[in-house]
């Protein structure tokens, strides 16, 4: 402390309390800004304390023009640096480190940084951009750059952030609370985009282990678990046709059909005996993908999940950074490139999201500031036996805030077309998968949880206003009703449901050897009992080709070419019937092992025609469906269907009409025996010549070839309440799909 900044009185006099300089030697002080930084010393002049444990000697500078206006004097506590100076002024830091200077902005020298109205909105649990509010903000203070750190850790007696710019120390940047938000902030000037940091808090039982930032924007690589200071998003958008177009594209009477997929082991690089090497990051991806997409026809790709998370082997349903795209596949700015590239291509991209649990490593969420901050206290509500994860407490209006800004950030910022909701079912049921005692009832001593389905009323209602056209898709297995009726009517407000009972009866009609299918009849035929209760979507996905349940091909009875035809035949029908379309990658084109996260697809199949012959038979269907009004029109109302025949079960024929809302139709004729069937008759409501449009028999799928050689002219024969009548060649395990001319 120089003489010339000096204004008298001893050092002894400048120093703080002992209890004070005692609890920030510990690190235990809870309001750092008391006693460090400037403070006026009511004549004009300023006192100035700064606590850098390690440093050597602390100059003190002007900030403009950095002048010297003197030293602050090492205390007798190590890393205590006191001065006092006749004016008061902005200035700098010049910290010797040792081995390196640092010049710098003090950051106790800045005042409270979040405004009063995003603290009320986020413990009101409705901030809609918390992404841009809370965790690294780049940003400017008083003209100063740097990183303004906020979290949220109500019951810590302190919070520091640190990383690698302060050592790791937490005595060097303990943060200040705003109360009563209980949000922890500090601004640290000049740190740059790219710098690793976690929180250091104290709870009420000693220093926890270190936290990832809840709101990080960007991550280290797994298995590595700080936070990364992101740079704001920089993508350049060229997808606003796209956007102006998409509430049409995702409306209930245009075609939907997804195609599932797990970034990582769609198609890795591999080496010379075909081990996987690494996996692609997002723009190769988009550079292989897009043409595969467009090639099959889909019109969406929904991904599994992409936020960041630490164990693989969860496939991403274990997320902890809910606002950060995983590492393993680039920066953010690669997954905006790659949402932009699929949507200049014409193709939507569907994210699947985890608002029901998240997992109990220490690095996260669990026990965040030393409670139950995040997850309910109790086990009975905040435990997932099924999955070893921890349970969101969506009552607590902080972390029913905090998920509602994590969808609003996909849909918004990353321009995600929808979000599917993974696992409804077991948070709108506080017993799913307890028994008797292990769970707690609501308020009212029911089953039903009250917050959860607040929570996804709430989330609902509010995409719908801030991302109009944007989808959100519920996993849902059970009866609840009105999963997809409006908020305003009672129901959840999603546009659409899994449709999980037809995946489940279909594929255990499909299962049966033919000679049983007889006693399954009305599995396939049950579904339509229903269709038009929700708005469905037909989903064979990820979980239905794994863990020993076999790959779709291999689920189908039979010798090689039945379990081809079966397979052929079973999309025909998914893809004819009513509700939209998902399938998961490699069910395509008929992979017979069961999916493996931590391998690629066997695209070596394509070199053997039946595979390339379902390739292209889902390529051919996804055409007819786009282009066919009739097949996804009128999915979600009665008279887009009619049956013609349901009750052939001594056959196994099914033959059902769809129709347009101009009132065209369609003839589809199932026959799933390997029985050929010639002139089957069937009535239709035209007269004329109808058109095969799909036989899943044909020779170009790898069929038999047997059918109607495309074209069959109708009787004047009544059948089937109709006037006239087609006397159709059904091929074996096999679908027609037949429009008048």
């Amino acid at each position: 402390m120089s003489s010339s900044g000096q204004a008298g009185g001893g050092k002894d006099a400048l120093l703080p309390e002992i209890a004070d300089i005692q609890a920030l030697v510990r690190a235990e002080h809870p309001d750092p800004f008391s006693v460090l930084g400037p403070h006026a010393d009511g004549k004009g002049g300023q006192l100035i304390r700064a606590f850098l444990p390690g440093a050597v000697s602390v100059q003190v500078l002007v900030r403009e023009g950095q002048a010297l206006l003197g030293s602050l004097e090492q205390a007798q506590t190590p890393g205590l640096f006191v001065g006092h100076f006749a004016q008061a002024q902005a200035y700098l830091l010049q910290v010797d480190w040792g081995d390196v200077q640092q010049i710098s902005e003090d950051p106790y020298s800045f005042g409270p940084l979040l405004g009063e109205m995003d603290l009320y909105l986020f413990a009101e649990g409705n901030h809609r951009d918390l992404s841009h509010c809370l965790g690294a903000q780049l940003t400017h203070v008083d003209g100063v750059p740097g990183v303004r750190f906020a979290v949220w850790a109500p019951n810590a007696r302190r919070v520091s952030v640190v990383g690698d710019f302060n050592g790791w120390d937490g005595r060097r940047h303990p943060m200040r609370l705003r109360h009563p938000s209980g949000v922890w902030e500090l601004f640290v000037p000049r740190l740059l985009a790219g710098e690793a940091y976690k929180y250091e808090i104290l709870g009420a039982q000693g220093i926890l282990p270190l936290k990832a930032d809840p709101m990080a924007l960007q991550t280290q690589l797994p298995p590595l678990t700080a936070s990364i200071v992101a740079a704001p998003l920089n993508i350049d958008w060229q997808d606003a046709d796209w956007m102006h177009a998409r509430a049409q594209h995702q409306r209930t009477d245009a075609a939907l059909s997804i195609y599932e997929l797990h970034v990582g082991s769609w198609q890795c690089e591999v080496d010379d005996v075909g081990d996987v090497s690494r996996q692609y990051n997002w723009r190769e991806l988009a550079e292989r993908l897009i043409p595969y997409v467009q090639q099959l026809g889909f019109t969406h790709i929904e991904l599994m999940p992409i936020m960041e998370h630490p164990f693989g082997g969860s496939w991403g349903y274990q997320p902890l950074s809910q606002f950060a795209p995983s590492a393993r596949y680039g920066s953010p700015e690669d997954f905006g490139a790659f949402v932009n590239a699929c949507h200049v291509a014409g193709i939507g991209v569907i994210l699947d999201w985890v608002p029901a649990h998240f997992p109990n490593d220490t690095h996260g969420l669990a026990q965040f500031d030393g409670t139950a901050l995040y997850e309910y206290a109790d086990p009975r509500e905040g435990f997932h036996q099924d999955w070893n994860t921890l349970i969101y407490n969506l009552g607590r209006t902080e972390v029913h805030g905090f998920m509602l800004a994590s969808a609003l950030h996909w849909l918004k910022h990353y321009h995600v077309d929808g979000l599917r909701v993974d696992a409804v079912a077991s948070m709108l049921y506080r017993d799913y998968s307890r028994k008797a005692g292990e769970w707690v009832p609501n308020i009212h001593g029911g089953r039903e949880n009250l917050e959860a389905i607040d929570f996804l009323r709430h989330l609902n209602d509010v995409v719908a206003l801030e991302v109009p056209g944007a989808l959100v898709i519920a996993e849902e297995s059970t009866a609840w009703p009105g999963v997809t009726q409006g908020t305003e009517q009672g129901g959840l407000g999603f546009s659409y449901k899994w449709n999980m009972g037809w995946m489940h009866d279909s594929l255990h009609y499909i299962q049966q050897d033919p000679v049983y299918r007889a006693h399954h009849h009305n599995e396939l035929s049950f579904g339509l009992v229903y269709a038009w209760h929700e708005h469905f979507i037909l989903p064979i996905s990820h979980d239905e080709v794994v863990h020993g349940k076999h790959s779709l091909i291999d689920k189908m009875p039979g010798d090689r070419w039945q379990k081809f035809a079966n397979l052929r035949a079973y999309l025909s029908f998914m893809w004819a019937h009513p509700g939209k379309k998902l399938l998961f990658m490699g069910c395509e084109f008929g992979q017979w092992r069961e999916w493996n996260h931590d391998q690629q697809l066997d695209w070596y199949l394509l070199q053997y025609p039946e595979h390339r012959g379902v390739q292209k038979l889902v390529s051919d269907l996804n055409q007819l469906y786009r282009e066919e009004p009739a097949l996804h029109e009128q999915d979600d109302v009665p008279q887009g269907f009619q049956w013609l025949i349901g009750d052939d079960a001594t056959n196994s024929v099914y033959a059902w009409l769809r129709w347009s809302k101009a009132g065209k139709p369609v003839l589809v004729v199932a026959n799933f025996t390997p029985v050929p069937r010639e002139a089957y008759r069937v009535g239709v409501p035209e007269a004329g010549i109808w058109h095969e449009i799909i036989n899943s028999d044909a020779g170009v799928y790898s069929g038999s070839n047997y059918g109607n050689g495309g074209g069959v002219n109708t009787d004047p024969q009544p059948s089937h309440g109709q006037e006239v009548s087609l006397a159709l060649n059904l091929p074996p395990l096999g679908v027609l799909i037949l429009r008048a001319e």
